[in-house]
């Protein structure tokens, strides 16, 4: 393999699956595919406006928008780690890192947490860098904050437990690699006093003391012969109620855990590449196509197919209120009906795609965009 000597192990894995999500996309598209539907006039059913809109740094890594309270935390690819606040758009603090991004951002309201391309873990303490460490392998997953601890995921399925305010590494935990991993974000979250991992097909808890398996939910299974046809990974964007966790695997299922026992409620097969979210009631999904699927969350159950957003490259749903909300590939955020995907109303940013799946802050929605553009959205 000439390549190796230009990649460590994960960097080609995580090229190799690039190529393969491109592929995939291409496989599942003809030529009718890349014309969507004529949106048509905006329904305009719902009142929403923009209140506030900042910048930062264009997107070329998995951010992940961390809320704690009115303040939003998010990051740009060129190392810049910021905090707003959600009802003005006013800076609360911001930070250089000193590189690239790869990774973020996590955050207990305390600290904050980065991973750079250069594999390092940066740990900030109100705006200012409070340590780093060394990995060794790369990571696409925001790094964890929770309980004075630091926890990463890495591509190579290493977890690792770092004490936040020193930087002492605590446990790392190793599973056997796979051929191919997703250049995206996985699953990485407290649930009580479990951490809850996704771990190649499976979501795992594992005691964040020490890092041991409680328990381990088989969500989908490798196929076929190859590498790239065996690729399994769960993706990050859950809907979580309770102690029950619903997820996607990688162009294969969505399923939902029970975190106590460890086992699986149901399963359904699913074809999507992005994060669930979801209510009480059901869990919301985007096909690869851009078909949005709601699930009854108790047993899986259809509820409602919506095809009118069809070949726009959505971004993950969040479910807000009697609304869906996802953005597409021109910076256009859609809010459907929760109740059967109709449109209701549509809001526009800078033209770039949403380059993240919607967050709410106190009673703000915030959008990101690929080049940067952070939008504050309230009802009217």
């Amino acid at each position: 393999m000439i390549m190796a000597n230009h990649f460590s192990v994960a960097s080609w894995r995580s090229l190799l699956a690039a190529v393969l999500v491109a592929a995939l996309a291409a496989c599942a598209s003809g030529p009718d595919q890349l014309k969507p539907a004529d949106l048509g006039a905006n329904p305009g059913l719902l009142g929403v406006r923009t209140v506030w809109n900042n910048k930062i740094a264009p997107l070329d890594f998995p951010l992940q928008v961390k809320v704690d309270g009115s303040a939003v935390t998010l990051a740009g690819a060129d190392g810049v780690v910021q905090s707003f606040d959600a009802h003005s758009g006013a800076s609360i603090w911001r930070a250089e890192v000193g590189a690239p991004i790869s990774a973020g951002v996590g955050s207990d309201g305390l600290f904050a947490a980065v991973v750079t391309r250069a594999n390092e873990l940066v740990v900030l303490e109100a705006g200012q860098v409070l340590w780093r460490a060394r990995l060794t392998a790369q990571v696409f997953t925001a790094p964890l904050v929770a309980g004075e601890r630091v926890f990463v995921l890495a591509a190579d399925r290493g977890v690792a437990a770092f004490d936040a305010r020193s930087g002492r590494k605590l446990w790392q935990q190793q599973r056997p690699g796979e051929a191919l991993v997703l250049r995206q974000a996985g699953i990485l979250m407290p649930i009580g006093n479990t951490l809850v991992a996704g771990l190649a097909g499976h979501l795992v808890g594992m005691n964040p003391l020490n890092g041991n398996v409680v328990w381990d939910a088989p969500l989908a299974t490798p196929r076929g012969t190859n590498d790239i046809e065996r690729l399994v990974d769960l993706v990050g964007g859950v809907s979580r109620q309770g102690n029950e966790v619903c997820a996607r695997a990688f162009q294969s299922t969505v399923a939902c855990v029970d975190t106590l026992r460890g086992s699986v409620i149901w399963k359904r097969a699913a074809v999507g590449t992005v994060g669930l979210h979801g209510d009480a009631s059901q869990v919301v999904g985007v096909e690869s196509d851009g078909t949005l699927l709601a699930w009854r969350r108790s047993n899986g159950e259809p509820v409602w197919t919506a095809q009118q957003l069809r070949y726009r490259k959505l971004s993950a749903p969040l479910v807000l209120g009697r609304s869906v909300v996802v953005g597409d590939a021109t910076g256009l955020v859609h809010f459907l009906s929760r109740t059967d995907g109709t449109p209701l109303t549509r809001l526009s940013t800078d033209g770039s795609a949403i380059a993240v799946t919607p967050v709410v802050a106190a009673d703000t929605l915030v959008v990101v965009t690929r080049n940067g553009g952070v939008y504050g959205f309230r009802p009217e």
